[in-house]
C-alpha cells in the first residue's frame, strides 16, 4: 500500500477528472430505517429459553414418578428391580463415556452384576450386605480386567471401582431407606424432597440469578439458585416430616430439607465436573428433555446417605 493511501494526493501533475453527481431522487427523502426496527419482534426481544424440551422433561419425569409410585406402594421388593435397573443403565453409560472421551476401559459385566447384587443385599441384608457385596464387586473388577493386556490395567480397574462407588453403592443406600417398616413414605419423601430442591433453584435461579455459584464447573447454577433450593427444600420438609414419617416432626423436616439441598447441589456439580472434564454435555440421551440415567441419578445418588442418616438420626431404623 502506498502513502497516497493515508492522506490528501500529492501534486504529481495528475488532474483528477470531475466525478458525475446523480440525480437528486424525487419526492421526499425518507429517512432509512434502522436495522433493528426492520426485525421481527422475536428477535428484538428474545425471550429466556430453556436449553431442553420442557414438554418432554414433564412428561418424562411425570411418568418416571408414576413408575416410582406404583412399585413403592404397591410391592416394595418391585422398586428394588427399578433401582437395579437404573443402576445399571447409568453404569453402562458412565463406561461407554469414558471409553469414548478417555479411552478408559471400565469392566462393565463384574459391575453390572455387583451393582445390581449391592442393592439386593442392601435391602434384604442391611449395609453389612452392601459392603460385602461392595467389596466382592472391587475383586471381581480385579480379576476380570486380568483378561485384557496389562497395559492400563491400573488405569482401569481405578476408573471401575470408583464408578461401583459413585453408582451403585450409592443406590444402596436407597434400598437401605426403603428396608424400613415405613420405608415406602420414607423413600417417596426423600425423593420429593429432592425434586422440589431442584425445582426451586431452576425457579428461583432462573428468575432471580445474577451471581455465579461455580462458574467454572456449572455456568448456569447461581447463588440465588441455591437459595431457592435451600427454602423450597427446607418447607417441604417441614410439611413432609410430620405428615409422612412416623414419630417425624417438622423442625426435623427443616434439617432434612437443608441437607437434602446441599447434598443434591454438590452431586450436581460432582457430576458437572465430570462431564466436563469428558467434554460432554449429557451422560446420554436415553430420556427425552432430561438426557442419560445419569443426568437425573447425579442429585438422588449422594443425598440417599444423607438422608439415611438423618432418617436413622431422628426417627430409628423402623
Amino acid at each position: 500500500m502506498n502513502d497516497s493511501s493515508w492522506g490528501p494526493p500529492r501534486a504529481t501533475g495528475y488532474v483528477a477528472r470531475p466525478q458525475a453527481v446523480p440525480p437528486a431522487p424525487a419526492g421526499p427523502v425518507r429517512e432509512p430505517v434502522p436495522a433493528a426496527q426492520t426485525r421481527p419482534m422475536t428477535e428484538q426481544q428474545p425471550r429466556k429459553r430453556a436449553g431442553r424440551d420442557l414438554r418432554a422433561a414433564v412428561g418424562v419425569g411425570l411418568a418416571l414418578g408414576a413408575v416410582v409410585v406404583a412399585a413403592l406402594f404397591v410391592y416394595k421388593p418391585a422398586f428394588i428391580g427399578v433401582i437395579a435397573v437404573a443402576v445399571v443403565v447409568g453404569l453402562w453409560e458412565l463406561s461407554t463415556r469414558f471409553a469414548e472421551r478417555k479411552n478408559i476401559h471400565v469392566p462393565l459385566p463384574p459391575l453390572a452384576v455387583g451393582g445390581a447384587a449391592m442393592v439386593v443385599a442392601g435391602y434384604f441384608g442391611g449395609s453389612e450386605g452392601a459392603w460385602i457385596a461392595m467389596a466382592l464387586t472391587g475383586m471381581a473388577v480385579l480379576v476380570w480386567r486380568m483378561l485384557r493386556p496389562p497395559e492400563n490395567y491400573l488405569r482401569d480397574v481405578t476408573a471401575g471401582v470408583f464408578v461401583a462407588l459413585y453408582v451403585p453403592f450409592m443406590a444402596t443406600f436407597v434400598a437401605l431407606i426403603l428396608s424400613a417398616d415405613d420405608g415406602s413414605w420414607r423413600v417417596l419423601t426423600f425423593l420429593l424432597l429432592t425434586v422440589i430442591s431442584d425445582t426451586g433453584a431452576y425457579a428461583v435461579g432462573w428468575r432471580f440469578g445474577r451471581h455465579k455459584l461455580a462458574p467454572r464447573i456449572s455456568p448456569g447454577k447461581t447463588r440465588e439458585g441455591l437459595a431457592g433450593a435451600l427454602l423450597f427444600a427446607m418447607v417441604a420438609g417441614a410439611v413432609c416430616m410430620p405428615l409422612l414419617i412416623d414419630g417425624g416432626t417438622w423442625w426435623q423436616g427443616l434439617v432434612l430439607g437443608l441437607g437434602v439441598s446441599v447434598s443434591a447441589t454438590l452431586g450436581d456439580l460432582g457430576e458437572s465436573m465430570i462431564k466436563r472434564d469428558l467434554g460432554i454435555k449429557d451422560m446420554g440421551s436415553l430420556l427425552p428433555g432430561h438426557g442419560g440415567i445419569m443426568d437425573r441419578l447425579d442429585s438422588i445418588l449422594p443425598t440417599a446417605p444423607v438422608v439415611w442418616l438423618l432418617f436413622l438420626a431422628f426417627v430409628g431404623a423402623g
